[in-house]
């Protein structure tokens, strides 16, 4: 399956907090910046951090399968592999997790690999694997 890029802009209270998360701990290469505003490239993906003090974070949570998801929330869906390399890499890098990688559904169609952290702004990720990538939309 081939995608075209998304591109998704997100208020930060700090730039250099962010560029410190998104391009140190994540790993993302750095695109254009300027004062109020950087490009990160997120696995092929465009996301832009705005500096927007005050605006970042969640509004509410969810539940789902036993565990209170924070909204909004964005990320990627990854290969296991690449998920279980990130994993360690935040872990390794101190990230603020609000669920630590685990495996939700487990035994069920929609078996999934899932991850959420915060970023310094309080942003709300989620990375996800599925077992069995062919399931991704499976009921």
């Amino acid at each position: 399956m081939t995608l075209p890029p998304f591109h998704l802009a997100f208020p930060v209270d700090d730039l250099a907090a962010a560029r410190e998360f998104y391009g140190g701990v994540m790993g993302c290469a750095e695109g254009r910046s300027s004062e109020e505003w950087i490009d990160f490239d997120f696995h092929g993906h465009q996301i832009v951090a705005h500096l927007a003090p005050g605006q970042a974070g969640d509004r509410a949570s969810n539940h789902v399968d036993g565990h209170g998801v924070p909204v909004p929330h964005f990320g990627l869906v990854m290969a296991m592999e690449q998920w279980e390399a990130l994993a360690e890499r935040l872990r390794a890098g101190g990230a603020d997790f609000v669920i630590e990688p685990t495996i939700r559904f487990k035994g069920q169609p929609g078996e999934q690999a899932t991850m959420f952290l915060r970023d310094p702004s309080g942003n709300a990720l989620e990375f996800k694997a599925f077992k069995d990538m062919g399931k991704l939309f499976a009921r």
